[in-house]
């Protein structure tokens, strides 16, 4: 089994993980209705991607 070989220092250890961030998701509008939305995913308001209708979606569920 591996073992390390020796201790690692916290200042060591700590500046490896300091790196680890969290990024905000990309959000652009909408072309088609405006609303913000995930980038390079369809639309959840109109299903429309990349100036095509994809998916149909009621209008009911959105009021």
């Amino acid at each position: 089994m591996a073992v390390p070989k020796g201790k690692i220092s916290k200042a060591r250890g700590r500046s490896r993980r300091a790196n680890w961030k969290l990024e905000q998701p990309a959000i652009v509008e909408c072309s088609q209705c405006h609303q913000m939305k995930l980038a390079h995913r369809v639309c959840k308001h109109c299903g429309y991607y990349d100036g095509k209708q994809v998916v149909v979606i009621d209008e009911e569920k959105n009021a």
